[in-house]
């Protein structure tokens, strides 16, 4: 491993990190719904699940998904269908009188930021392409495993970052007063990300 290869594994996931997506809808969905410590759940759940993969395709199992046209179909569509199903549960959403959304449990929201990950083929795909430049036959198994634990802590650190800034006490409250409307245009948010996932697999 060389600090250049490392620079490169830096650069590129922090790129990843900041492209705005399912997985930026997510965190911001729970945090503004069940405030900071849910939204960093979710933040903290993305970025093991983001570490994972990043494993699995050092040890080379993500080729498998990879090549096997079905599974990663499979993985596709059922990530597709996991944003619809949250966009609708959104949708749904009533207001009560104190226009605030029920209680979401910190598990839920735990759940929701690693199965967006693990729903999402491409991220293989994506640490494939990256670690085939920086990973050979002599690097180390401690060069894999740093490799591996810098792309997770990129990705859950700059997601605790955004959960921390939108639970800003001083203006997360004005908000949550809007909780109901903000939940349902997360819910459309995430059905137009579904509808777009589907067309491009269709």
């Amino acid at each position: 491993m060389t600090l250049t290869a490392w620079l490169t594994i830096v650069g590129i996931c922090a790129l990843g990190a900041l492209s705005p997506g399912p997985s930026l809808a997510v965190v911001l969905k729970h945090t503004l719904a069940g405030g900071r410590r849910k939204g960093m759940a979710a933040a903290i759940t993305h970025g093991l699940g983001v570490g994972l993969y990043a494993l699995i395709c050092i040890s080379g199992l993500a080729v498998v998904i990879v090549t096997s046209e079905t599974l990663f179909a499979i993985l596709q569509w059922s990530g597709a269908a996991y944003l619809a199903w949250m966009g609708v549960k959104g949708l749904m959403s009533r207001a009560n009188p104190n226009q605030n959304l029920p209680e979401i449990e910190a598990h839920t929201a735990a759940r929701d930021g690693f199965m967006i990950v693990f729903l999402n083929p491409k991220i293989a795909v994506f640490f494939i392409a990256l670690f085939s430049q920086v990973v050979g036959t002599d690097t180390t198994v401690l060069g894999k495993l740093v490799y591996a634990s810098t792309a997770m802590l990129i990705d859950g650190l700059w997601y605790v970052i955004v959960a921390w800034l939108f639970s800003n006490p001083r203006w997360l409250a004005t908000l949550q007063a809007r909780a109901v409307w903000l939940d349902r245009i997360f819910g459309v948010v995430l059905i137009g990300l579904a509808s777009k996932l589907a067309l491009d697999m269709a």
